[in-house]
């Protein structure tokens, strides 16, 4: 499983490993009940500790995108599309969120936050 992983974030190991395969559940890189790799597979293949993997598989179970069966590994959980977009819609609002609130507390306005938004998407749509 392709991750790139960094020491220099500051996000932790454990978040940078669930954000990532999170986003391959959501936009169906990852296909429902695909197998994942072991932990300790993982760990060795990304140079990380096995409780750094094990953080990020359980938080990816505790959101409903994975499963796991003691002795089976772990699998990716079997979604509607539509679920998996509502997931992402609302991970996408609540980072938004946190934005916006920083945002309107150093000045900015609303026109201008939608402004920003508008030509990071058109920005976006290029590449």
């Amino acid at each position: 499983m392709i991750l790139n992983l960094s020491e220099l974030s500051d996000e932790p190991l454990h978040a940078q490993i669930s954000r990532q395969i999170r986003a391959k559940i959501l936009s169906e890189d990852l296909s429902d009940g695909a197998d994942l790799p072991s932990i300790r597979g993982l760990a060795k293949e990304q140079r990380v500790s096995v409780i750094t993997v094990q953080r990020a598989y359980d938080d990816l179970e505790r959101e409903g995108l994975v499963q796991s069966r003691r002795g089976k590994g772990f699998w990716v959980a079997t979604l509607s599309t539509a679920r998996k977009r509502t997931m992402a819609e609302e991970r996408f609002e609540d980072a938004l969120e946190v934005l916006v609130t920083h945002a309107a507390a150093e000045g900015l306005s609303g026109a201008a936050m939608r402004r920003i938004l508008d030509e990071l998407l058109q920005k976006g749509a290029h590449e």
